[in-house]
């Protein structure tokens, strides 16, 4: 053992052979992950982080005693090799990258042995999560993940280069920072100096970023660490990780064309996927009319159609009440959807209800006529509209939803849109589509208490020609707002920032938050903002989402190293967890 490591090292990595190496000494270190015995030639497969690599043990090449120490290997003992790479006898592995060549050992050497492994480490497991996230350690050997992480570490390079390149300069933020309303509950850090008082972990370096602009850093970039303490869903972590940047002296156009370089470079250099830029940009209400949904999977067509106004003098009062009741009809057509059977349409619309919607109508189109238990109101306004705005042909079903509150109508076509998307198989695995959503609303209304809420966060910058609304009609104020949207899921969002104090306060008067509140809350950005605070901007990326969809991976703890459950803990090393009552009364905090 000492050999290899003091003297041979560590010379390929076991993925990295090629014919092109023939002839070459090696010397590989690794995980044995399977091991054939043909009598007198053993044969393993040796794995690292590079990949696998097929090895000849045989008493042609090795001696009496290192003959012995080879078959003591078994799988995850972790090995050393020295050996002449040959050309694979026989037909070679299509499976393997090194599938070509394989080492005829020369020399070998045992590092250390595993116990016996509580889950197989391959790409497919059917171990279930809590396993493995116990043992994430060995979860992390597994080739998916291995090329998850090491798809991330690419990723964050090529951010820092492209900021880099474009005058950004990276700059650290606080970890242990004061309580913001920032939309989610903060994580608290209780003081031991200043007992009765606390930190809280950042939920983003919003205000921190804002302070550089002040202090005339002009371009800051960060890739950091926010918190949030918030009932979890698979698709979220109490930690996560930002690509933070904020600019000084720009519109939105600037900002976004400098996050579509860097998401050019990204796909080009990770998956060599060309990215067409300027990305499509469209406005918050466009994305609503046309998809339903403010963050909408532009990768396939079926699009919402709007035949509210065709249907305000329908006998059909599900539609004609909605219709003329300030409220919205609307749907997509599903080409060839002519096909569902009864069941089908239930399970729809069964589907629609989780997003409040009451029910669902449905029509079908064949040999030029409508089919369906709502046939009967389809009258010539409606025929015609169903033809023209809905695009309805021979073969196809339209889905109608009609709510009240336009709101709901919206969202649950939007979703039924994309939910039908993946059952039909519309949009390859491997398909990317972006756009940019701009043009958000200010303000939006509390659904528990009716009072208004900032959309985005209260240092969002009203667009210059709304700023008169929003003392006389502030839910009509749209911001300088945007977000990038990918394959249906926001990987990123931003604004221009508040940069005049008297049109903050008049934010904060609009949200309810008085001088004293906002002094207390906000006062050292009040402060900066009075000091010559120049325009500026940013976004924030959500790191882990991006590279979980450009690994192709469904959840982004498949991209997080150590990841938390969705019950905030971990199961590895049983975070969070009592302390005891020393630290407790070092901190002055009585449990109750």
């Amino acid at each position: 053992m000492a050999r290899f490591i003091e003297e041979l090292k560590k010379s390929h990595g076991a993925g990295e052979l090629r014919l092109a190496h023939q002839g070459e000494e090696v010397v590989l270190m690794g995980w044995v992950d399977t091991v054939r015995d043909l009598g007198g030639t053993q044969f393993i497969d040796l794995r690292d982080r590079s990949g696998i690599c097929q090895v000849v043990l045989s008493s042609e090449n090795l001696s009496a005693d290192q003959l012995e120490i080879a078959k003591s290997f078994r799988q995850e003992f972790v090995v050393a090799v020295r050996g002449e790479v040959i050309a694979r006898g026989g037909k070679p592995n299509p499976n393997l990258k090194t599938g070509e060549i394989e080492v005829t050992a020369k020399e070998v050497a045992l590092l250390n042995r595993s116990k016996p492994m509580p889950f197989q480490i391959q790409d497919e497991v059917d171990t279930g999560e809590e396993i493995r996230l116990k043992y994430r350690f060995l979860d992390l050997r597994r080739a998916p993940l291995q090329r998850a992480l090491l798809m991330r570490s690419k990723a964050a390079l090529i951010a820092r280069e492209h900021f880099a390149a474009e005058g950004f300069v990276e700059i650290e933020t606080p970890v242990l920072t004061k309580s913001t309303p920032e939309g989610a509950r903060d994580y608290l850090v209780p003081s031991r100096i200043n007992k009765g008082k606390f930190f809280a972990l950042p939920q983003s370096p919003q205000l921190f970023k804002q302070l550089l602009q002040v202090a005339g850093f002009e371009r800051y970039f960060q890739i950091c660490k926010c918190f949030r303490d918030e009932d979890l869903r698979a698709d979220r972590q109490p930690e996560f990780t930002q690509i933070d940047l904020e600019m000084s002296f720009v519109t939105p156009d600037d900002i976004m064309t400098i996050c579509d370089g860097m998401l050019k470079k990204m796909f080009k250099g990770i998956l060599d996927v060309d990215i067409q830029t300027p990305i499509p940009r469209i406005t918050y209400d466009e994305a609503l009319t046309r998809y339903g949904v403010d963050n909408p999977d532009v990768r396939f067509e079926m699009e919402l159609f709007d035949i509210t106004a065709d249907t305000m003098g329908s006998a059909f009062q599900v539609f004609s009440g909605p219709a003329n009741g300030g409220g919205l009809v609307t749907g997509i057509v599903v080409t060839g959807g002519a096909k569902y059977s009864r069941k089908d349409v239930d399970g729809l619309t069964d589907f629609v209800k989780t997003y409040g919607a009451k029910g669902l109508a449905w029509l079908k189109r064949d040999d030029g006529s409508f089919s369906g238990p709502v046939s009967k109101f389809v009258d010539e306004a409606l025929s015609a509209a169903l033809l023209d705005k809905a695009g309805i042909k021979d073969g196809d079903i339209v889905l109608i939803v009609a709510d009240m509150d336009p709101s709901v109508a919206r969202t649950a076509a939007g979703r039924l849109r994309t939910h039908i998307a993946k059952k039909e198989g519309l949009v390859a695995p491997d398909q990317f589509g972006f756009t940019w959503v701009t043009e958000f609303p200010m303000f939006e209304k509390d659904a528990e208490t009716g009072k208004l809420a900032a959309m985005h966060h209260p240092f969002t910058s009203p667009r210059p020609e709304d700023i008169a609304l929003l003392g006389a009609d502030p839910l009509k104020v749209k911001t300088r707002a945007y977000d990038i949207v990918l394959n249906g899921q926001e990987i990123g969002g931003g604004s221009i920032r508040i940069h005049n104090q008297e049109v903050q306060a008049e934010v904060f008067k609009a949200l309810g938050i008085g001088d004293e509140e906002a002094r207390i809350k906000f006062g050292f950005l009040l402060d900066a903002l009075s000091f010559g605070a120049p325009p500026h901007g940013g976004l924030a990326f959500g790191f882990d989402r991006l590279v979980s969809i450009m690994s192709g991976l469904d959840s982004i703890r498949d991209v997080i190293a150590f990841p938390k459950t969705t019950r905030a803990g971990c199961l590895m090393t049983d975070a969070p967890s009592e302390v005891d009552e020393p630290q407790l009364k070092e901190l002055g905090i009585k449990l109750i």
